[in-house]
């Protein structure tokens, strides 16, 4: 199953050179449908390795294309260590992990914040915060990550990737049984990667034991 970038690729950031990272900014408006913001939930028949109990945040999603974050892969690399690379300094938790956002544009970072910071709605150097769902903000730009190393809030993950899809896609894939679509809670973003499929599934009423794979979707 191919994962397409979004016709409309998010405006990027561009970072010194040598850097690890390009930290992106995409923070267009959330339209109305049912599909953003909301939770994917990958079933037994998506055979896709980096989908498979895969929980995704759609983001943005409209005739263009769908833009969203895997909620529940971490990387090998901690927010520390891609703070050195960048030259910024981290003053949170020496080991926290980096998430794996999707495998479109490996290099661009994205950071979701629980609750409301005080900087919100700041424009300095291209910041934007976007909020996406209440108690939830979306961002994208280098000032933002400096903000949150500097003061790391209560709850925040920053993603390195993306997981897209091209016009019709995800419909497509939807229409194949190959995702639920489960309705976004802010707490779910921020619980453990570990229950975090099992935990979507059954707040939807159903066991996971009872999910039974039909033809692979690829």
């Amino acid at each position: 199953m191919e994962r397409k970038t979004p016709v409309s690729p998010p405006q990027s950031v561009q970072l010194r050179p040598g850097c690890l990272l390009l930290l992106a900014c995409y923070c267009g408006a959330v339209d109305g449908n049912t599909l953003a913001p909301s939770l994917l939930v990958a079933m037994p028949q998506l055979l896709d390795p980096n989908f498979r109990r895969s929980v995704v945040l759609i983001v943005h999603h409209d005739e263009t294309g769908t833009f969203g974050l895997v909620l529940n892969r971490i990387s090998d690399v901690s927010v520390g260590d891609l703070c050195g690379t960048l030259g910024i300094e981290w003053r949170g938790d020496e080991v926290a992990p980096l998430a794996w956002g999707g495998p479109v544009q490996p290099n661009t970072g994205w950071i979701l914040i629980g609750g409301l910071p005080v900087w919100a709605g700041s424009t300095e150097d291209g910041e934007e915060v976007t909020e996406i769902d209440p108690g939830l903000h979306f961002a994208g730009s280098l000032a933002t990550l400096r903000r949150v190393a500097d003061a790391p809030p209560q709850q925040f993950r920053l993603f390195l990737g993306y997981a897209g899809w091209g016009p019709g896609q995800l419909e497509a894939e939807l229409a194949q049984g190959a995702w639920l679509v489960a309705p976004l809670r802010a707490e779910v973003v921020f619980a453990s990667p570990d229950e975090m499929w099992e935990g979507v599934v059954r707040s939807l009423g159903v066991d996971p034991s009872t999910l039974v794979s039909t033809p692979g979707v690829h």
